[in-house]
């Protein structure tokens, strides 16, 4: 696990979540009360779906699983792949001790040298994309299918790359410290990076803050993305995955066109067989 992670406190605020997910390049954190007393969880997934709400009390998930110090980390996986969630706060009489998520196990899977194939752990959906479709479409393809990534396909129906939501935005059209006052961080300005801005950036963008370029998925997305083949040993992936920092990989068929896309809750899964 992450030993003392970054946590929010109450009483606190969405700008609170927001300066700590901007200045610490993450995407969710554990609540306290002022005395550690752990009492819930906040993802962005929550500011996403909360966007005028500011009160901290009422952003956060008080049902939000958690584990303990001395859990398998099986059972870590058990949680996180029955919940669909990629952090776990870990607890101990009440406080956080740590936080465990996705990337923390790879190394497991990536150590224990499996050679079971990728395409028997797909579970979670696939949604492709044409590689000229203007980016506001493809950003509402993302959000009504919930996912954060979709693999773009060429006009023959070949993989030509991915975006992922953070893809969407970039310096070219976004000016971060406007983008900063707007949602209430403009005094942290000297402490942001544009990579932690990018992870909240789909929120200012519903908010109406600001209006994406007429321009389409291919002129943002990463071509020749990493891949792996439906029978890629799953050890292998896992490698790929915690070596570059991915959260989902596309997945190849034996006729080279897009088989499937794998994530790292995907991969974890062979954990419990």
């Amino acid at each position: 696990m992450t030993q003392k992670p970054i946590v929010a406190k109450l009483p606190g605020s969405r700008e609170d979540v927001l300066r700590r997910l901007v200045k610490h390049k993450i995407t969710g954190l554990p609540v306290t009360k002022k005395d550690g007393t752990y009492v819930g969880f906040v993802a962005r997934k929550n500011l996403f779906a909360q966007p005028e709400e500011e009160q901290l009390a009422l952003l956060m998930k008080k049902d939000w699983p958690t584990i303990s110090p001395n859990s398998k980390v099986e059972d870590a996986v058990e949680v996180m792949t029955r919940e669909d969630v990629h952090f776990l706060p870990v607890i101990e009489k009440k406080k956080v001790q740590g936080i465990i998520t996705p990337a923390d196990v790879l190394i497991v899977v990536e150590k224990a040298q499996l050679e079971i194939p990728v395409e028997d752990l797909l579970r979670s959906p696939c949604v492709p994309i044409f590689e000229l479709t203007p980016l506001t479409v493809a950003l509402r393809i993302m959000s009504v299918a919930n996912v954060f990534a979709l693999p773009v396909l060429d006009e023959d129906g070949f993989l030509s790359g991915i975006i992922t939501d953070r893809d969407f935005f970039d310096k070219s059209h976004v000016d971060g410290t406007i983008a900063m006052s707007d949602l209430g961080l403009a005094e942290d300005e000297d402490s942001w990076t544009w990579e932690g801005l990018r992870n909240i950036m789909k929120l200012y963008y519903e908010e109406s803050k600001i209006h994406l370029p007429k321009i389409f998925v291919k002129d943002v997305m990463v071509s020749e993305p990493t891949t792996v083949f439906a029978k890629t040993g799953v050890s292998e992936a896992s490698r790929l995955m915690r070596k570059n920092d991915f959260g989902q990989l596309p997945v190849r068929g034996t006729d080279d066109r897009l088989f499937g896309m794998l994530y790292d809750l995907d991969v974890l899964t062979v954990l419990l067989s």
